[in-house]
C-alpha cells in the first residue's frame, strides 16, 4: 500500500508523492513515486515522463505523512 507524503526539501518547494515504505534509520535515499507540487502541478525541474525520483535524505528537511482514506473516516472527539 502506498503512503502519501509531503516532502520538504532544502531550498525547494514542498513535493507530494507516494512511497512504498517509510525510510529506515540506516537509509540514505528516498524513492518517491508520482512526484508533484502541492497544488498537483508538475515539478519544473523534472522531465514530463518522470514517474519515480530518488532523493538523498541529507537534502530533506522533514517528511509529513498524510492520513489514508481509512484514517480520514474515523470520527474523533468533536468540541461543541
Amino acid at each position: 500500500m502506498a503512503i502519501t507524503i509531503v516532502l520538504h526539501i532544502q531550498n525547494e518547494e514542498a513535493v507530494v508523492g507516494e512511497i512504498e515504505d517509510l525510510p529506515a534509520s540506516n537509509d540514505n535515499m528516498l524513492t518517491i513515486i508520482n512526484p508533484r507540487r502541492i497544488d498537483g502541478k508538475d515539478l519544473h525541474y523534472l522531465s514530463e515522463n518522470v514517474v519515480t525520483v530518488i532523493w538523498p535524505l541529507h537534502r530533506i528537511t522533514f517528511i509529513e505523512i498524510m492520513p489514508s482514506k481509512e484514517e480520514e473516516e474515523i470520527i474523533g472527539f468533536v468540541r461543541e
